[in-house]
């Protein structure tokens, strides 16, 4: 018994390497730095796909990557032991947009910074980067003009549909191409898949009238958009 309180005794606590300052500025600025790219990706997202347990995970992750890089130091073994006991966790979910993997590196930057004690520069990169994400947003930089639309036409199985809108597509489309056929509703319909460009917007209804009048009125459905926002 004697020997066990001995050893217990004998245990170092590295936790001292660190002041209760340094981990509390560490801990403390990640969070309000990843809270500000938070509020970024809010204001800046696009689309349909915006959840709150993102924004939470990014914070989350950062502190975590702060803490890590405390116990890392300069350690090299401690470093190794990590990656080994880190890769046995796997991420399941599909980032839907390209962009949530550079807000999740830029939390994981500002983790890393904070947790060696390079305050200033996770401070100045969080202005940076947020400046560059804003500036980018607001001139919608990069984007290219969204015209293409795609449009959904169900007829009936004995149709023959091969040249049936011709006319209404010269008329209607500058670009009118056949992606795919499809049988729907067990087979007793067929649909087709168009991507067409529109000459005039404002002739949507027109358009779907015309088209409507030769597949006996049966559905049609053209979006709008798709190729901006993540359906």
């Amino acid at each position: 018994m004697e020997n066990f309180i001995q050893s217990l005794t004998s245990i170092q606590d590295l936790t001292w390497t660190f002041s209760v300052m340094d981990i509390t500025i560490a801990i403390l600025l990640t969070f309000v730095l990843t809270a500000f790219i938070g509020r970024v990706y809010k204001k800046t997202h696009r689309g349909t796909s915006y959840t709150q347990s993102y924004v939470h995970t990014l914070v989350i992750m950062a502190v975590i990557v702060a803490v890590i890089m405390m116990i890392v130091g300069s350690n090299i073994a401690r470093a190794f032991s990590l990656v080994g006991a880190l890769s046995i966790i796997r991420f399941r979910n599909a980032m839907k947009e390209t962009r949530d993997i550079g807000f999740m590196f830029m939390a994981m930057a500002i983790g890393m910074a904070t947790g060696t004690k390079f305050y200033l520069l996770a401070i100045v990169f969080t202005v940076a980067i947020s400046l560059i994400i804003f500036i980018m947003y607001r001139f919608d930089r990069y984007a290219r003009k969204a015209s293409s639309q795609i449009l959904k036409i169900q007829l009936d199985t004995t149709t023959d549909f091969d040249h049936l809108f011709d006319n209404v597509f010269v008329k209607y489309t500058s670009l009118s191409e056949l992606i795919s056929v499809d049988s729907v509703r067990g087979w007793a319909l067929t649909e087709l898949v168009y991507n067409v460009d529109l000459k005039k917007q404002n002739k949507k209804q027109e358009f779907l009238t015309a088209i409507k009048e030769l597949n006996k009125n049966l559905k049609v459905t053209l979006i709008t958009g798709y190729n901006t926002t993540d359906l």
